[in-house]
């Protein structure tokens, strides 16, 4: 449980670290962004480290309580409602792409925020791979089908970060529910 101060700095770190980048700011950024001294974001998180791992648990936690959300007022095919949650989370910024792929390309091996973002990318997969079986109980390879729609939302969200919109996120929703429609036929080689 986070303190008041805490809960500023990693609100302000969530801000800053996603807009500018986990290497581009600095803990006196986040400090004087918070409202506290850079003494009481060390005694809060310990490190910028710790504060980038924090930064990415919170940022699963919010948007997979909002995509569960999403989920549990879904029709069929609720995969689609993956694609939804990444495009109109109304919390989180996604100008950018995703935060997850942007802190991956920053962060050097063996730095603990690479785990969560592994768990993060392995939950999404494996709830892709869920849905399917419980949507489409005939599809002929679903952990399959779930991996190449897995993919497909991968490579827009990616772009989401370039184009600077999530046109893309739309396209490859539309060719995932064309993915779907079939079960029986897609994910085969």
């Amino acid at each position: 449980m986070l303190t008041p101060a805490g809960e500023r700095v990693l609100s302000a770190a969530s801000t800053l670290f996603y807009r500018d980048g986990l290497n581009a700011v600095g803990v006196a950024a986040i400090a004087e962004a918070a409202g506290v001294t850079k003494k009481t974001l060390y005694a809060c998180f310990g490190s910028k480290t710790e504060l980038t791992v924090a930064y990415l648990r919170s940022r699963h936690d919010v948007w997979w309580a909002y995509l569960e959300e999403r989920l549990a007022e879904a029709g069929v095919p609720r995969a689609l409602t993956v694609f939804d949650a990444y495009i109109d989370h109304p919390g989180l910024g996604s100008d950018r792409g995703c935060a997850f792929l942007n802190a991956a390309a920053e962060l050097p091996a063996g730095h603990p925020g690479l785990d969560v973002i592994r768990r993060h990318k392995a939950a999404v997969r494996a709830k892709f791979a869920e849905l399917i079986r419980e949507d489409a109980p005939h599809a002929a390879e679903p952990e399959r089908l779930a991996e190449q729609i897995f993919l497909l939302l991968e490579g827009a969200v990616a772009h989401t970060g370039i184009d600077g919109d999530s046109h893309r996120v739309t396209l490859a929703r539309e060719i995932a529910e064309i993915l779907l429609r079939d079960p029986r036929g897609a994910g085969t080689r």
